[in-house]
């Protein structure tokens, strides 16, 4: 299993914009054929911080869904928005089991 944690730092009235964009990234996302889960949440200390869980059945996967049409929706979405990913990391996990 892969676990994807990024973080994107959102400009001030940019996050009302976005959540739209981000409600249908996270439907979209988790109907997908190996994904195990996919959120975005907001901080509670930073309200301008989003963070952006994934965990993914393998590689393949993961390169599957930065294929698919929603991503791309996604990312014209927030083109115009004050939206920067700032730090991504990805780990390889068994299953917690």
């Amino acid at each position: 299993m892969l676990i994807v944690l990024a973080k994107a730092k959102v400009g001030e009235g940019a996050i009302d914009a976005a959540r739209a964009a981000i409600a249908d990234m996270v439907a979209a996302s988790n109907a997908e054929e190996g994904c195990i889960a996919y959120t975005f949440t907001q901080d509670l200390g930073d309200p301008s911080i989003i963070h952006i869980v994934e965990k993914w059945q393998d590689d393949a996967a993961l390169a599957a869904h930065f294929a698919t049409p929603h991503m791309a929706a996604f990312g014209a979405a927030i083109a115009g928005l004050d939206f920067q990913v700032i730090e991504v990391v990805k780990f390889q996990a068994d299953q917690g089991t």
